[in-house]
């Protein structure tokens, strides 16, 4: 069994930090996979791949078909307890383009309700490159606030100022003899890549050499999510898997 993110702290993390700086702007990392701009009143997420488990069910590859309202009802709670006026899902929000045409009637319900009183906006992904107007909100590829650019896939510009996702990265840390492994945010100072925030989604370690040309690799840092905190670990500190 896994111990307790808290468990870590004392030589993983000296001190626990609540934001995380993109660009000069102070962002706050949720234990839920979702990341609070404060002074935008702006929560983003990321690969929610909504519908995941219907459609590996078309595969022949059955899963139990309750990833879609798991995840919506964990982006509700978030919601309830920020009540951002803003909401960007940063692609790959369905996991295929035609999920979103599928959506049984309670979820799609379920999701117009989380949207009213406030803006929202769909960025496309690499799996859902094309969304209806059913599902409300606005498409778009990119989406740039203060200078900080949001999309689904990061760029190839070095030092880019972005906070994007596609790449569901995670993390891995000795501690006490335990080796642990969770989904978390991956910074520089300018650069951002969101974990994935779906109930099936994946993860990539951030060691692997993808991420590499994205990060100053002396300013990495891996912020590893807990049971009700977000962790800072250094980058020297991570494993490979």
């Amino acid at each position: 069994m896994l111990r307790p993110m808290p468990d870590l702290m004392p030589e993983t993390a000296p001190t626990l930090r609540a934001h995380i700086s993109v660009s000069g702007h102070r962002m706050r990392p949720l234990a839920a996979g979702a990341l609070y701009w404060e002074e935008e009143d702006t929560l983003l997420v990321a690969d929610l791949h909504l519908e995941k488990g219907a459609a590996y069910a078309a595969l022949g590859m059955l899963l139990p078909p309750y990833d879609t309202r798991i995840t919506l009802e964990r982006l509700s709670k978030v919601i309830r307890a920020v009540d951002p006026s803003r909401v960007v899902a940063l692609g790959d929000s369905f996991h295929r383009s035609d999920s979103a045409n599928r959506l049984a009637p309670e979820d799609l319900k379920f999701l117009l309700k989380l949207q009213q009183g406030r803006e929202w906006y769909w960025i496309c992904g690499n799996h859902d490159p094309h969304l209806p107007a059913s599902i409300g909100g606005t498409v778009c590829a990119t989406l740039t606030i203060c200078g900080v650019t949001l999309r689904h896939e990061p760029s190839a510009a070095q030092s880019a100022r972005e906070i994007a996702g596609h790449l569901h990265p995670v993390a891995r840390i000795a501690r006490r003899g335990a080796v642990i492994r969770r989904r978390c945010f991956v910074a520089d100072g300018n650069r951002l890549v969101m974990p994935a925030f779906g109930a099936y989604a994946g993860g990539l370690n951030v060691l692997d050499e993808v991420f590499g040309p994205l990060f100053l690799r002396h300013q990495l840092e891996a912020w590893m999510m807990g049971r009700a905190d977000v962790y800072p670990v250094l980058g020297s500190l991570l494993l490979p898997d």
